[in-house]
């Protein structure tokens, strides 16, 4: 953590900047280690390049704010309290003068940047974002530690979903089990809304669940995650109830294979758009490149979906303590959908997946 603090505050010395001005929870929970959903509220880190920084939030949240560990100023306010004038105050009692304010373009609302430059009206606004991005993607060994467990929950989410399957059984049922029996191991919260897709829903990336009770012939797809001490994990896989077609059985082998070859492309010095390229290649030469609608997964750690997203245009390369998803999928209207889905960690030489629930077909009897 406190590695952290230092990096970004060089980085503020270096660009010669008054002070940068967090207020993404995420990024606020990354650096002070206090999580929490301020709502509509204003929750704040302010780091200057030479003054000890500050947290301001909620009043009623100051004691969780250090006993989360932050050892720095906290200022709490009250709903009653004009929590701006309390954030000008703090920032003109360490400097006199403010020039430039990086700020997190890609979350500030305009309402808020208004308000800052109001206060500042001299100053000019600079992005911390791709900063930031930069030191997030590369977790640490406590991260890593932490999405281990993360994955490993995942895992059981899956394995308790598959062995719900069963005649008359609906997606929705399947899901409200898999939660249960995680909230009973402590899972308080799910990366995103759990997904349990039967027969032609399954064929939706992104679809909903319903009440569609699961029939024989019908793929099965799983996509869940859950948040653990703060960190995400993300998990896909299929099965098929009771037979599958040919077709079926190809649609799944082929995304099974191109999930393969993209795992083995997984190494320190490749390039990104490499472990979307080698799938869609594949995918495309069976002859289902028009079904494969997404890239091949995103970055992965304290949200779900971070930096670096594993397009095929990206050209950035694969380093060492990245953490991201492989997830190829098919999705046919008229027959289903298969996605699998692994989080995996790039180590020294190669990489890792955190994610180890068997992959091979599964056909639920």
């Amino acid at each position: 953590m406190i590695n952290r603090m230092q990096n970004l505050t060089s980085w503020i010395k270096e660009q010669n900047y008054s002070f940068a001005f967090i207020q993404s929870k995420h990024n606020v929970f990354y650096l002070s280690k206090f999580n929490s959903e301020p709502n509509e509220r204003l929750l704040g880190l302010v780091i200057f390049p030479d003054k000890e920084p500050f947290l301001i939030c909620p009043y009623m949240e100051k004691v969780s704010a250090k006993i989360s560990g932050w050892e720095g100023e906290i200022i709490g306010y009250k709903d009653s309290d004009d929590v701006w004038e309390l954030l000008q105050k703090a920032v003109k009692e360490r400097i006199q003068e403010v020039n430039s304010i990086a700020i997190e373009k890609d979350g500030l609302s305009y309402s808020r940047s208004e308000k800052l430059l109001s206060l500042f009206p001299k100053s000019k606004f600079a992005s911390v974002d791709e900063k930031l991005q930069s030191i997030r993607m590369i977790k640490d060994q406590n991260e890593i530690s932490i999405l281990r467990e993360a994955a490993k929950l995942a895992d059981f989410g899956v394995e308790v979903g598959v062995h719900e399957i069963n005649k008359g059984k609906t997606d929705m049922e399947i899901i409200a089990t898999i939660e249960y029996e995680l909230k009973k191991k402590g899972i308080r919260e799910m990366s995103f809304s759990t997904m349990v897709l039967s027969g032609a829903k399954s064929a939706e990336p992104h679809g909903h669940p319903g009440l569609k009770e699961i029939v024989p012939g019908d793929f099965v797809l799983f996509d869940l995650g859950v948040v653990f001490e703060g960190y995400c994990s993300d998990i896909t896989r299929t099965v098929a109830y009771k037979f599958v077609s040919d077709q079926q059985k190809h649609i799944y082998e082929t995304v099974l294979q191109a999930q393969s070859l993209s795992l083995s492309k997984s190494k320190p010095g490749t390039r990104i758009g490499e472990i979307d390229k080698i799938a869609r290649d594949y995918i495309t030469g069976e002859g289902y490149g028009e079904y494969f609608t997404h890239r091949i997964g995103h970055g992965l750690g304290i949200e779900v979906h971070e930096f670096p997203s594993m397009s095929d245009n990206n050209s950035d390369l694969l380093y060492t303590g990245m953490v991201y998803t492989v997830e190829p999928g098919i999705y046919v209207p008229s027959i289903g959908g298969v996605r699998i889905e692994d989080d995996v960690l790039i180590t020294n030489t190669s990489s890792e997946c955190l994610t180890s629930f068997p992959k091979e077909l599964q056909i639920i009897k």
